[in-house]
């Protein structure tokens, strides 16, 4: 059986179609448009381009967002125009197909679960490290999404009391301190402590690179990341007691930069350190196709959820 797993991005829609071992077959990208009707057509036609070519089951869509318990409907999504609209529902009769959704960093946790850097784990956490932090877990090969749907935000665990502001409305988050945003946030800091003139405020791509060419600053902004990764996952490990944490997201393309020294805080820093076993920290298997190929996986399962014959 073939499904189609869609990425809804806030620049770019990107589906794929996905055979039942998480392979990709093809792909297809379209711009994100601004407005909700736009979005579901342009949905829509990017699905029709690889349906019409592949004999597709069902549809999988991971957005960046708030989903229903019922995986039916999005109740917010920061960077699209959806607002407790029933994407599923309205998908699936424009389609002609079964559609399901999911918050992307579960979907990117159930690829790497089923197929990638977490196979076999029973209990697998996943922290998408970008703009901020997305959180998933997966236990016993489902997905946790707690009593609403809305399940773990830990980008937004609050681990500097009066801190940094955040987006969502509190201080001290640990996406303020743990993300491509804080390592930019961070070096800037420390070039006007510095006394560094500052012509243009750098990206966190930008404080990666001038780290991996020497840039003391730099390099201290990077260890900092590293000494809040690590006290992040060892809340996670407090509460969750995880196999493994997949460190996704863009910034672990820089996980060379960081990671050693993140497990070493962790180590340190979790509770029990040296008399209980330390979870397992490894880099995303599959990048940005992650969250294809799990919302593909999830397809799959929901159609034959509702036609168990297919197997």
């Amino acid at each position: 059986m073939l499904t189609i797993g869609v990425d809804v991005g806030g620049t770019s829609v990107r589906a794929g179609v996905a055979d039942q071992h998480g392979e990709i077959l093809e792909t297809h990208r379209v711009p994100t448009p601004a407005t909700g009707p736009e979005l579901n057509a342009a949905i829509a036609d990017t699905v029709r381009a690889l349906a019409d070519r592949y004999p597709v089951a069902g549809v999988g869509l991971a957005v960046a967002g708030f989903v229903s318990e019922d995986r039916r409907v999005v109740r917010f999504a920061p960077h699209l125009a959806w607002r407790h609209v029933a994407v599923a529902d309205e998908l699936a009769e424009r389609l002609g197909l079964p559609v399901v959704l999911e918050h992307d960093a579960n979907a990117a946790a159930v690829a790497e679960q089923r197929f990638g850097a977490a196979v076999g784990a029973r209990v697998a956490a996943l922290v998408a490290i970008g703009t901020g932090i997305g959180g998933a877990l997966v236990i016993g090969g489902e997905v946790f999404r707690g009593a609403y749907g809305v399940a773990p935000e830990l980008g937004h665990l609050r681990v500097v009391p009066d801190g940094r502001p955040c987006s969502c409305g509190k201080r001290g988050c640990w996406e303020r301190y743990c993300s491509g945003t804080a390592l930019a946030a961070t070096a800037l800091e420390l070039r006007r402590e510095a006394g560094e003139p500052v012509l243009v405020e750098p990206t966190g791509v930008d404080v990666a690179h001038a780290a991996e060419a020497g840039d003391p600053v730099a390099r201290r902004a990077v260890a900092d990341l590293a000494r809040w990764l690590g006290e992040g996952l060892a809340l996670v490990a407090d509460v969750y007691d995880p196999e493994v944490v997949v460190i996704a997201g863009g910034v672990s393309d820089s996980a060379h930069l960081f990671l050693d020294a993140a497990r070493e805080h962790y180590a340190q820093a979790v509770t029990g350190a040296g008399h209980r076993p330390l979870a397992r920290i490894a880099v995303a298997h599959y990048g940005d196709s992650a969250a294809m190929i799990g919302s593909a996986a999830l397809a799959r399962e929901h159609v034959l959820t509702k036609a168990p014959h297919l197997t």
